[in-house]
């Protein structure tokens, strides 16, 4: 029989205790392999178990040990998933987390965090993926990393080097948390409100909007609406109906400024927005019901969609 870490009383074991004290890195790593968090919360189980089944005695570094066979059940666990993703019925985006109290997620640095750098990465194999987080998020030496990974010093490097090579139009590094916060409270006042001419100004040419309903929310939009014109079209329309009984609830979601959905105390959204170069790139609604309880509040607000359509009617 297993023992819940959470649960068990650290001080009374040490074991407990070494697990314990990892926890938080650990599911910084999954989360960012896997950009789910119920998937990673699944590896953090079962590193649990091998934790419990191992010969610590025999295990010098603990939290070494510890990382290492989180890192390795993520990669398995993301490739089965990105074949689970290929029939993902619209859209996909990683499940949002609340970064309120934790802005870098348990790693020492920011770094693959963003959703919009979660989904960038989708496009990087498993194993790319992995040596990216553990070098750009928890600043893992390249040996170490081709420990992690079971390759060379030199494959890690190269490893690392595609996985940017891959994310270097990521344009999003350097924009300050301020700067995102400001410009995102002026995009819900002018999508709310239906401002023609400040949305068209806020927007990128070639902004984005991707709504994940996963197939559990009728009517949602099931491909991109690309272009800057198209999007004008898109809020512009919804305003006249959408946002009229809609509570909305800030949140900081992967370390950006995002806002909670709701409808008679339903959490049916979160959105959030990429910003890029001065611009919205990227609009983000999470509307998966499945994905809303990582980061919607246990209290005070249920979980569900109610009425929550988004239509491409004005595509």
């Amino acid at each position: 029989m297993t023992i819940d870490p959470r649960t068990a009383l650290a001080d009374d074991d040490p074991d407990v205790e070494a697990y314990t004290r990892s926890r938080r890195m650990l599911f910084g790593i999954a989360y960012r392999i896997l950009g789910n968090a119920a998937d990673a919360e699944d590896v953090l189980q079962e590193t649990w178990v091998r934790w419990q089944l191992c010969d610590r005695g025999a295990v010098r570094e603990p939290a070494a040990f510890l990382a290492t066979t989180t890192t390795r059940l993520a990669i398995n666990v993301l490739t089965s998933a990105h074949t689970r993703r290929e029939t993902y019925i619209g859209p996909w985006l990683p499940t949002p987390v609340d970064t309120s109290s934790d802005p870098t997620l348990g790693a020492e640095r920011a770094e693959a965090l963003a959703l919009a750098t979660l989904l960038l990465m989708e496009r990087l194999t498993p194993t790319e993926r992995a040596a990216y987080v553990l070098r750009e998020a928890f600043v893992y030496p390249y040996a170490r990393i081709a420990e992690v990974v079971e390759t060379t010093e030199a494959a890690a490097r190269q490893l690392v080097s595609r996985a940017r090579k891959h994310l270097a139009g990521d344009a999003r590094r350097g924009v300050s948390l301020e700067a995102q916060r400001l410009f995102f409270q002026a995009f819900l006042d002018a999508a709310r409100s239906g401002d023609t001419a400040v949305l068209e100004r806020m927007l990128a040419t070639d902004a984005v909007s991707y709504t994940d309903g996963g197939g559990a929310v009728h009517r949602t939009a099931r491909r991109p609406i690309r272009s800057r014109d198209k999007l004008v079209r898109f809020l512009l329309g919804i305003s006249k109906w959408f946002w009229g009984d809609v509570t909305l609830q800030p949140v900081r979601a992967n370390g950006q400024e995002a806002a909670l959905l709701s409808r008679e105390g339903r959490v049916f959204a979160l959105l959030t927005i990429t910003l890029e170069a001065g611009a919205v790139s990227q609009i983000m609604w999470v509307m998966n019901p499945a994905k809303l309880g990582a980061i919607a509040p246990a209290e005070g607000a249920r979980q569900g969609p109610l009425g929550a359509e988004l239509s491409d009617v004005y595509l």
